[in-house]
């Protein structure tokens, strides 16, 4: 019964998870302008992005089927999806914003309104499970320092727009 339980929520998260990931791995585009950002010394190597974000993605999914089936019932289960798609499309418009429209100005603002949505998933869902806050704590630093990494590219590089 337990495989049952966790079955809809864990696909749910999974596919959403993926699909969310997918998008925006193909906003990012590690081109000749991106290239050519003066990075500061402290910057991890673009290779460590990848598996640093994979793991956020697979915590993410585990936190959001882990609230779902948490949650008292359908309308703060319902809440909670919706906070983590919210989530999901500010975790996207930051990545188009830098990439796509080469702003890391606007980014640079963008990635806090994305670190508030971290840090309000993790407050609604310890109301129903502690669990699946701790899940997104990862996630909370790094969209931190990711913040700080934005706003050095800025200082680091000539006015954008």
């Amino acid at each position: 019964m337990i495989v049952g339980r966790w079955l809809l929520p864990a696909s749910v998260a999974a596919l959403a998870t993926a699909f969310i990931a997918a998008l925006g791995a193909t906003i990012t585009q590690l081109g000749p302008w991106y290239r050519s950002l003066e990075q500061p010394p402290w910057a991890p190597p673009d290779m460590a992005f990848g598996p640093a974000w994979t793991l956020i993605f697979a915590l993410s999914a585990m936190s959001a089927a882990t609230a779902w089936i948490a949650a008292p019932d359908r309308e703060s289960a319902d809440g909670l999806l919706g906070l983590y798609a919210f989530n999901g499309s500010l975790n996207l418009l930051w990545s188009f914003i830098f990439f796509r429209l080469q702003r890391p100005d606007i980014a640079a603002v963008e990635v806090w309104f994305l670190w508030a949505s971290v840090a309000l998933l993790i407050v609604k869902c310890w109301r129903y499970s502690r669990t699946a806050s701790f899940l997104l704590l990862p996630y909370l630093a790094w969209v931190a320092f990711a913040g700080v990494l934005n706003a050095a590219v800025v200082v680091r590089n000539p006015p954008f727009g």
